[in-house]
């Protein structure tokens, strides 16, 4: 098929050449249910044969069902060749040098309709021609690491990372920004608590829910958020930095082992769970919620530990399991099982001699709560207790995901289990608490009065 026409077929490929619209013409299309205006986009091969892909004059695309069109009216044409606006970033000697390392994801990046690919923007120049604010903090460096999904991100890309931020430190920026994909984000920003501790500058992770080319989207902002937070804080942590609320007020910054992606699609989809965010961030400033944190330091000393067992598995529990899910575990050869159990941490009965065959062949299992936020009890019930008779070590109030992570970096350092037990309930950062804040714990439910009144003063 014609580029005029790219991807179309069908039914809507009929329409458009019965009123000569060929993809990148701007439009106006009426329809039985409305007049449209815009710039037809050209589909994907694989997109079904129904519907016109319009841009609206507001930025949005839409999808208009081939058979409710009635008339279009074209009112030019300009083919587009994308390509993200490069300017050359100034250099200032009075402003802080600051690492952006790329793993991936749509932070910065734009949809190229005329080819269907995402176009990252990662050289400082086109960074600078996306976000030009970005010169106003520092002077800034970038390396692509990586170049994948989130979810195909894992101990290589993790160690890979590290790595490169202890490479960094050495060479004295003052602080590193992580570009990564959100559907992982929280993985990742555990295993860097971990492999990289004690550092003397901020780490900040940072990504967007919505790509460069949409209005809505959230990239620039929150890369402006997380270049200030490594190039002016005080806060030596590993941290994430997203959207605070939906609005586009400030960004938080979360702690890398106590925060949790919570939405699919919303801006500000990220959250401290069982505590609260270490800060907030805006354009004009960083308003610390906390004053336990790591302070930023004037050397070059960080511990930099890679070491990581990949064969450990995360068991999320639910009634009528069945014992052959951990038995597959243990016959495939892991070294390390947690599960994600109910309540104060429970399964059932049934699983109870696949349990104790794993913990006799030497496999190292914990306890969290599919809960998320509370602790591991396991001494309140008989059945906690009989668990534990059974081999399974209870993980205080650990994300399930974070134990997952740091029961994978402990069997990498030994594989002693009473040393890996030692690791495992001793704090590196912040991941088991001494206890949860009274306001570590506020999920409000919409549709209440008290809520209502509330949510109308932020809610934009």
């Amino acid at each position: 098929m014609s580029d005029s026409y790219k991807g179309y077929r069908g039914e809507a490929l009929d329409v458009l050449k019965n009123f000569q619209a060929l993809v990148w013409s701007d439009v106006v299309i009426t329809t039985d249910s409305g007049v449209f205006k815009g710039i037809i986009l050209p589909r994907s091969e694989t997109a079904d044969s129904h519907h016109i892909v319009l841009k609206l004059r507001s930025g949005y695309n839409i999808g208009i069902s081939a058979k409710r069109v009635q008339d279009i009216k074209v009112e030019g044409r300009k083919e587009a060749h994308y390509k993200i606006p490069e300017k050359e970033f100034p250099y200032d000697p009075a402003k802080p040098k600051v690492k952006l390392l790329g793993t991936g994801g749509t932070i910065a990046s734009r949809l190229d309709y005329r080819t269907g690919a995402v176009i990252p923007a990662f050289t400082p120049g086109e960074l600078y021609g996306s976000v030009p604010e970005l010169a106003d903090i520092c002077n800034l460096e970038t390396e692509k690491l990586y170049g994948v999904f989130s979810e195909n991100m894992g101990p290589e890309q993790w160690i890979g990372t590290a790595l490169a931020i202890g490479r960094e430190i050495e060479k004295g920026v003052q602080g590193i920004v992580v570009g990564h994909g959100t559907d992982t984000m929280h993985h990742t920003a555990a295993a860097l608590s971990f492999m990289v501790q004690n550092s003397p500058i901020p780490i900040v992770m940072v990504g967007s829910q919505r790509s460069s080319d949409r209005p809505s989207s959230d990239a620039a902002l929150n890369l402006m958020h997380s270049v200030k937070t490594a190039a002016e804080s005080d806060i030596a942590e590993v941290m994430v930095c997203m959207f605070g609320p939906t609005s586009d007020e400030y960004g938080l910054l979360h702690q890398g082992t106590r925060v949790r992606k919570m939405h699919s699609s919303y801006r500000s989809t990220f959250r401290t769970i069982g505590d609260i965010p270490i800060a907030m961030v805006s354009r004009e400033k960083i308003t610390p919620l906390r004053t336990d944190y790591r302070k930023r330091r004037n050397d070059r000393n960080v511990k930099i530990n890679t070491a990581f067992e990949e064969m450990v598995s995360i068991v999320y529990y639910y009634p009528n399991m069945k014992p052959d899910i951990i038995d597959s575990l243990t016959d495939n050869g892991y070294k390390g099982i947690v599960i994600a159990g109910t309540g104060l941490g429970h399964v059932n009965k049934p699983l109870y001699p696949a349990l104790k065959r794993a913990s006799d062949k030497g496999i190292a299992i914990y306890m969290t709560v599919q809960t998320l936020w509370g602790y591991v009890q396991m001494y309140v019930y008989d059945t906690g207790r009989d668990i534990m008779d059974l081999g399974v070590v209870p993980a205080a109030n650990m994300l399930p995901e974070v134990a997952y992570i740091k029961l994978g970096w402990a069997l990498g350092q030994t594989k002693d289990l009473e040393e890996v037990k030692k690791i495992m309930l001793t704090p590196i950062a912040r991941e088991i608490t001494e206890r949860e804040p009274s306001n570590g714990y506020l999920i409000y439910q919409g549709g209440l009065p008290e809520v209502e009144e509330f949510i109308s003063k932020y809610w934009k």
